[in-house]
């Protein structure tokens, strides 16, 4: 943002031995406060996205799950089916046992030798017969525990499901928030929609956007009558709506500040501008100061990346985010 020096030299000078310097300690103290709104920005950003990994955590685990309770189900048909080859195998071997006890008895008072090697036969087939046996009952055994992991994975399926179905729910909750919030917002301020005001919902969030022209005259940071007016309309709303933090953020152009003793630069201005319309805001007694904060973003976030003058008057605003709480959300998280 830049004054024009025209021919008012002398008035510029006479201006500046009447302003007030800002005292060292009480810039450093502005400065700090500047970047620790910077640091919760980043904090509010970096929780948005341990959401989203959260959330996207959360379906990864429940597709693993899905696929270990299908890859459990075709064992255990496999393993049904060999049980089931096993029987027919185990019945076969009954009845060649079965017709070689007769031939035993046939033979018995045959050929002696002969009736040796049938025995040899037979307690061979037996000794078979039993092996299969110890093995069919170690794949019932077998079956039986893979059933048991299987009610295991269901129900645990089933409680990631539920926290899910939770999850979404919770999720559902804040997006009817958000737009019931916007519809409230645009129709309190529906008189300021020509004059340089407008509302949209982005990420999950609402975003009351007020042009310079509505708010502060060139290089000032005290707000005009016509912004204190929608300002305050826009405070009777937040009133009323304690579950909804609010973030005041100063945006100004890619022109370069000409410093004076009360504002540095623009991000000296971009602050400035953004405190004085929590001050206005924290009028209403009913809007608490924890639920506030205020940050320059100077020429860093251009809504058109142009040295047009049109696109640096788009990009002279200030943008009030309303973001509901979360705190359903994170204990839910927390939880897993």
């Amino acid at each position: 943002m830049q004054f024009k020096i025209k021919p008012y030299v002398f008035f510029l000078y006479v201006l500046i031995a009447f302003t007030a310097c800002v005292p060292t300690k009480q810039f450093e103290q502005l400065q700090q406060k500047s970047n620790k709104c910077g640091e919760e920005l980043e904090l509010t950003k970096e929780d948005n996205k341990n959401l989203e990994v959260a959330n996207t955590e959360l379906k990864s685990k429940l597709d693993i799950m899905n696929n270990r309770l299908k890859n459990i189900s075709e064992d255990s048909l496999e393993r049904e089916s060999k049980l089931r080859s096993l029987d027919i195998k185990y019945d076969k071997l009954n009845r060649q046992y079965r017709d070689l006890q007769q031939t035993q008895d046939q033979l018995l008072s045959g050929n002696i030798s002969e009736t040796k090697k049938l025995l040899i036969e037979l307690q061979n087939k037996q000794a078979g017969i039993i092996e299969n046996e110890d093995r069919l009952r170690q794949l019932e055994d077998n079956l039986r525990a893979d059933k048991y992991k299987l009610e295991q994975y269901k129900k645990e399926l089933e409680n990631k499901n539920a926290r899910l179905v939770e999850l979404e729910g919770i999720l559902h909750k804040k997006d009817s928030v958000v737009n019931a919030l916007k519809d409230k917002v645009s129709q309190a301020l529906m008189g300021f929609a020509d004059k340089g005001l407008a509302v949209e919902m982005k990420n999950g969030k609402v975003y009351v956007s007020l042009d310079e022209q509505l708010l502060f005259k060139s290089g000032s940071t005290v707000v005009d009558p016509k912004g204190v007016s929608a300002l305050k309309k826009l405070a009777d709303v937040l009133a009323v709506t304690p579950d909804i933090n609010i973030m005041v953020e100063g945006h100004t152009d890619d022109v370069p500040y000409i410093a004076s003793d009360a504002v540095k630069d623009n991000w000296d201005l971009s602050v400035k501008r953004a405190t004085a319309i929590v001050r206005i805001l924290m009028e209403n007694k009913k809007i608490a100061g924890s639920r506030i904060i205020a940050g320059g973003r100077s020429k860093y976030q251009p809504v058109i990346n142009s040295k047009a003058p049109d696109a640096r008057k788009k990009n002279r605003r200030t943008e009030i985010i309303l973001t509901p709480k979360l705190d359903e959300l994170f204990q839910i998280l927390e939880s897993n």
